[in-house]
């Protein structure tokens, strides 16, 4: 029996969403469990970061090549072979015995959930290439984004309090069967028959540059200014040499051409945004609820759920004003949204009877400023090049926003703990040398306020209530809350900047067919 063309798109629509699903609860999800590593592994704050990033880092690493291989190979084929692997990897990071090997299993699990939602996105652009079946079809796709995204760190804590921390990696075997079969199912095979080699040198220069920059950002203070300096300019000339090899290839697979699209250009600044400021902090939030706000892990999680639901909501509404008002709108204002949720947390932090009730008015900004920004800057970035180059719009939109994201975890990581290490009581800081004083902040950093007498028996003298070191990181979330407010309201008005010269753009391209027609 033949199988009808929407029950066939509907079958290929849930294998994506399912797919995408699995990669935003590795995002959300991981975060919760930090805390709990930390203590069974153990893992210090540095490793805790690296969990992170290794998967963000490692997504980064195999965009580039997914984008022209699926367009080569068969973007069916590569998605089901990327979901598979991402099921295996999990597993791998489910039994991992120490943090070393978890964070190369979840360099290889970022390589397959980054190539895995890079096909994801491909093909939903390519299964349904019509505006409004586009539309519905890219709400569907950031609903169900939203609830792994949203719902990730209420999912996280539950099973990792029921079934222990190892499930919330293994949780991704059984659901990567489900998303195999309506794939295998729905999803039409298609290739861009102008697809171009692999472009090798461009995914090594790459890779070495973000890696660079993510390790002296999380490294530097301990490899001392000369090797930092060194590392740095080593990452820079990666960068560069990216730049050269992409510009002079015969058949680059970054494409430098559609940043001329203002339209694309303008969707991947809020691209970027996203993950200056929305993103990156998620990972930060569940130490400061629990060791600064002093909640437990299920009154924690509630707090991230609101932070993290309105960008479930958020898509029909972020769709319905996408096509009524357009891009040009919708990101500038989502981006600028999160800037004032993230503003609005710092200002409820500093009070001096901060509380989750001082918070949640900013987190519920941020989480509605995502939730306009995300769906339309996917939709845009797809539906700004023809539907043959979709595979390449798709790995550069995923690509900006997770080199944005691995370098921004980074840099928050380094604004937390520089920021702690500002704030410290005068008589604690006099206690300790450079270096002592580096490694008490980034301890402070992690949480384990309650371990840190031990550990430095100094801080017990000078602080002996600890309330010091609490306000300390208190301090240092506020500098972090505030970067990502900053951070977020320059990227508005850096986009809304392009996305006027593309109103421009198009006015002047009318105007000449305006008086052809008068003459």
């Amino acid at each position: 029996m033949a199988i009808s063309h929407s029950t066939r798109n509907a079958a290929a629509l849930a294998g994506a969403c399912l797919a995408s699903l699995m990669f935003g609860l590795e995002i959300s999800s991981v975060p919760v469990i930090l805390p709990t590593l930390e203590a069974v592994l153990p893992a210090d704050f540095k490793a805790l970061q690296w969990i992170m990033n290794a998967y963000t880092i490692a997504c980064t690493a195999v965009l580039m090549a997914t984008g022209t291989l699926a367009d080569r190979y068969g973007r069916k084929r590569l998605f089901v072979a990327t979901t598979a692997s991402f099921g295996v990897t999990s597993l791998i990071c489910g039994l991992a015995p120490n943090a070393a090997i978890l964070i190369a299993g979840r360099f290889l699990q970022g390589m397959a959930g980054g190539a895995m939602l890079t096909c994801a996105v491909a093909i939903i652009s390519h299964q349904f290439p019509e505006g409004r079946e586009r539309g519905r079809a890219f709400t569907i796709w950031g609903v169900v984004t939203g609830v792994g995204l949203g719902f990730g760190p209420v999912i996280g804590g539950l099973i990792a309090s029921l079934a222990g921390w190892q499930w919330v990696f293994l949780v991704h075997v059984p659901l990567t069967v489900l998303a195999l079969a309506p794939a295998a199912i729905g999803i039409r095979e298609s290739r861009d028959p102008q697809a171009k080699t692999l472009d090798v040198a461009g995914i090594v220069t790459l890779t070495l540059a973000v890696f660079g920059f993510a390790y002296v950002i999380t490294q530097g203070a301990e490899l001392g200014a000369a090797a930092a300096l060194g590392l740095a300019g080593l990452a820079l000339a990666s960068f560069l040499a990216f730049l050269a090899v992409e510009r002079r290839a015969a058949q680059p697979m970054f494409d430098f051409s559609v940043f001329r699209i203002r339209r694309f250009s303008g969707a991947i600044i809020g691209c970027i945004g996203m993950n200056f400021s929305y993103w990156p902090f998620i990972i930060y939030l569940p130490i400061y609820f629990q060791s600064g706000l002093g909640l437990g892990s299920e009154a924690a999680g509630l707090l991230l759920l609101a932070y993290t639901v309105p960008f479930m909501l958020m898509p029909p509404v972020s769709d319905h004003l996408l096509r009524r008002h357009g891009p040009q709108a919708v990101i500038p204002l989502g981006m600028l949204a999160m800037g004032a949720g993230f503003i609005a947390m710092w200002f409820g932090s500093s009070l001096v009877q901060a509380s989750w009730a001082t918070l949640l008015p900013g987190a519920l900004l941020a989480g509605i400023g995502l939730g306009l920004t995300n769906t339309a800057v996917t939709n845009t970035t797809t539906g700004s090049v023809p539907s043959s180059r979709s595979g390449m719009a798709s790995s550069i939109d995923i690509s900006a926003r997770l080199i944005a994201l691995a370098i921004n975890i980074a840099v928050m990581g380094l604004i937390l703990v520089e920021g702690i290490r500002r704030s410290l009581p005068d008589a604690v800081s006099a206690a300790f040398d450079r270096l002592q004083l580096q490694a008490l902040a980034s301890s402070i950093a992690a949480g384990n306020l309650g371990s840190l007498r031990e550990a430095y028996p100094a801080l017990a003298l000078h602080d002996p209530s600890g309330a010091g070191a609490h306000a300390a990181l208190v301090q240092g979330f506020g500098w972090v809350m505030l970067y990502g407010g900053v951070s977020a309201g320059v990227l508005a008005a850096i986009s809304f900047l392009i996305f006027g010269g593309a109103k421009r753009q198009a006015l002047a391209g009318a105007a000449p067919a305006c008086a052809q027609s008068d003459a």
